[in-house]
């Protein structure tokens, strides 16, 4: 059975990027994983200074407006980084709490798809012919959880 997820919410929803689980990278304490993912898009980059207002940034929803700026300037390598620099905050995120790493390991061998009826990179888009990126890290993240334990 196809596990779908979406809002923080909605069940499963500590699998979504806005589910309010902070973490530790870098130095710095991220409120969550979408706080870190939409920050890093203006590493090294002359709109470096916005990662700590996107860091700062009151709700994920902030967090990913400032970082949708289309306005700014993203750094060169984004499309080639973005899945690892999310690959890296959602190992965090399990590795750091206890209490959705067992939600994550309890789904098995389940295929995990976010639900998003837009994003057809990291969700499977409205006609869920999307790539699903996310669900594919959530389950490299629970295959590696699933060997450490």
């Amino acid at each position: 059975m196809t596990i779908y997820f979406y809002k923080a919410d909605d069940p499963y929803g500590c699998f979504s990027n806005f589910s309010l689980h902070a973490i530790d990278l870098d130095g710095d304490r991220w409120k969550t994983v979408e706080h870190y993912y939409q920050a890093h898009k203006f590493l090294g980059t002359v709109d470096e200074d916005l990662m700590e207002e996107i860091r700062n940034a009151a709700t994920p929803e902030e967090a990913a407006k400032l970082g949708r700026d289309r306005a700014r300037t993203c750094r060169a390598d984004w499309t080639r980084s973005k899945t690892d620099v999310m690959y890296r905050a959602v190992l965090h995120k399990f590795r750091t709490h206890t209490d959705i790493r067992q939600v994550l390991l309890a789904t098995g061998s389940e295929e995990l798809v976010e639900d998003s009826p837009t994003d057809y990179f990291w969700g499977c888009g409205a006609d869920r012919t999307g790539e699903n990126w996310l669900g594919k890290i959530l389950m490299q993240v629970r295959s590696i959880l699933s060997n450490d334990e």
